[in-house]
């Protein structure tokens, strides 16, 4: 992420955490998400239709929806979502706090301690699929690794204690 290159750490776990908020917000699921040299490009399932009409018009349908998430969007959703949280929000990962926001806070921090240079993961029914590139001094290589939707429970739970240490 150029906008925070040179940084003391790359800081995924606070970027992840905002453009989670925003998708807890829009009610996207079944996400996907790549990074690009200027920022994210999500993809997910949001539900279209209105509340008039017949009742099959009512329910909706699901389409595929696709969004690009520059650095500046990244910052203005960090800022935003401090201030939230700086308003008297409930705790970090209590009360207004949707799946997608403390989900993909614990991926961030789980990625931070990897240092990768891209990022791609994808989530089905709660479960993230993450692959890392991860350069190093022999080159890059891919890290692949599978979080179910108890491990990403069991690490949102922990987050507290992690916060401490």
């Amino acid at each position: 992420m150029r906008i925070y290159e040179g940084s003391p750490r790359q800081d995924f776990e606070e970027v992840l955490r905002s453009i989670g908020a925003f998708l807890d917000q829009r009610g996207m699921r079944e996400v996907l998400l790549v990074e690009a040299p200027d920022g994210f490009i999500v993809q997910g399932l949001v539900t279209e239709g209105s509340d008039q009409g017949t009742w099959s018009e009512s329910v909706g349908r699901l389409a595929k929806e696709t969004l690009t998430f520059l650095d500046d969007d990244i910052a203005r959703f960090m800022e935003e979502a401090i201030a939230r949280r700086a308003g008297g929000a409930s705790g970090p990962d209590e009360g207004q706090s949707g799946y997608y926001e403390r989900a993909l806070r614990v991926l961030g921090r789980w990625i931070d301690g990897r240092r990768p240079r891209d990022v791609f993961f994808f989530e089905q029914g709660g479960a993230f699929v993450v692959r890392l590139h991860i350069a190093g001094a022999q080159g890059g290589h891919h890290e692949l690794a599978e979080f179910t939707r108890d491990d990403i429970e069991e690490m949102v739970a922990r987050g507290p204690l992690a916060r401490q240490a």
